[in-house]
Formats: structure tokens, C-alpha cells, sequence
């Protein structure tokens, strides 16, 4: 499975534009770190892709990621992503232990990415200059992306072995490469939260 069958996949069963671009941040920051620590930059974008594609249809455990990892055996996606894949899911930690880096990073980008969005779709500049500060300002707000689970932010950065600023940092500088298309640059007048 290449990036443009894993895109169309994801288009066939993600019609909301926010999990869309969720989907495509935890993405282009997989590809950053893979980049950094010398991984399979493509397995790595591949995961983040289509971590959360079956989502949008079955949100509830069991069925995420389970339902989405029988379509991606059926499709032909190498086990070493599947398998990922179901790592990322707290209630399936038994079967599928994070071990691995790639593992480790997934769990570590997914809900950062949706706070990041968050504090950049407030911000009039966008994510141009979002810094690791600010938004670990709006991790703090109780009420701010109530969705985005902030045990799960500090321990996947811990169990990646990433400093939490640094890591913070590096996810917005990997998403500004793609501000356009997750609808972050500035004056974008984007009013609506992440989709996650």
C-alpha cells in the first residue's frame, strides 16, 4: 500500500474535513520523526494516515481500531503497520504492547496533534509562530479541547523519550509544513476545533 491508496482509503471512510486533517497531522509528524531517528519514513507517514480512518464509522471500543485493522489486512497493508495501529489503542495494550519506535511515536503524536490544531485555529497568525509554550499554556485550561486526553500527551511523549516541550515543538514545526492543507496558516479565519 502506497500514500495515495492509503489517502483514497481514507477518503472513502472519513468524510469529516477534521478527522481528515487529524489524520494528515499525526501523519506529517510520523514522517518527521522517522526522518530524525533514520526509520522507514513511509511505514511511518502510512501509520499516522490511517491510524484513526475507521473512526469516523465505528468511534467505540472494540470496534476502533479493530474494524479498520480487518479492512487494512484485506487491503494488503504490511502487518508491521496493522499492527501499530491497534497499538495505539489503551484497551487492546494487552494483545498489542507499544514496543516499538514506531509504536512509541504514534502514541506519542496522536492526541498532541489535536491540541496543537486547537491552539493554532485560535490564534490570528495560525501556526506560523505557535511555540511549545503556548501550548502547553492551553494544555492547562480544563475546558480547552476537552477531547485531547492530557495523561495520554505527557506519557506518550515519556514512553517515546521526548522532553515534552521538545516534542511539543517538533510536532508543530512538522505541521507547519503542511499548514495549508490542515487549514493552520494565518488569516485562514478557521473557526472550528479539531476533529478527534
Amino acid at each position: 500500500m502506497n500514500r495515495a491508496d492509503a489517502f483514497a482509503l481514507l477518503c472513502e471512510y472519513v468524510s469529516d474535513p477534521g478527522l481528515r486533517r487529524h489524520c494528515m497531522s499525526v501523519e506529517v509528524a510520523m514522517r518527521a520523526y522517522a526522518r530524525k531517528l533514520g526509520h522507514d519514513e513511509e511505514a511511518w507517514g502510512l501509520v499516522g494516515l490511517l491510524h484513526d480512518f475507521d473512526y469516523e464509522r465505528w468511534p467505540d471500543a472494540p470496534d476502533h481500531p479493530l474494524k479498520g485493522s480487518e479492512i487494512l489486512r484485506a487491503k494488503g497493508c504490511p502487518e508491521e503497520v496493522v499492527t501499530c495501529i491497534l497499538s495505539h489503542a489503551d484497551y487492546l495494550s494487552d494483545r498489542y504492547p507499544r514496543r516499538t519506535p514506531m509504536e512509541k511515536g504514534l502514541y506519542a503524536c496522536d492526541e498532541i496533534t489535536g491540541l496543537v490544531t486547537a491552539t493554532a485555529l485560535l490564534r490570528p497568525t495560525g501556526i506560523g509562530d505557535l511555540t511549545a509554550s503556548s501550548v502547553k499554556k492551553k494544555m492547562k485550561a480544563k475546558g480547552f479541547a476537552k477531547g485531547v486526553n492530557r495523561d495520554d500527551v505527557v506519557r506518550g511523549a515519556a514512553d517515546f523519550g521526548v522532553e515534552l516541550d521538545t516534542h511539543i515543538q517538533f510536532v508543530i514545526d512538522a505541521m507547519k509544513t503542511i499548514a495549508a492543507e490542515l487549514g493552520l496558516e494565518k488569516g485562514n479565519g478557521a473557526t472550528e476545533g479539531p476533529s478527534e
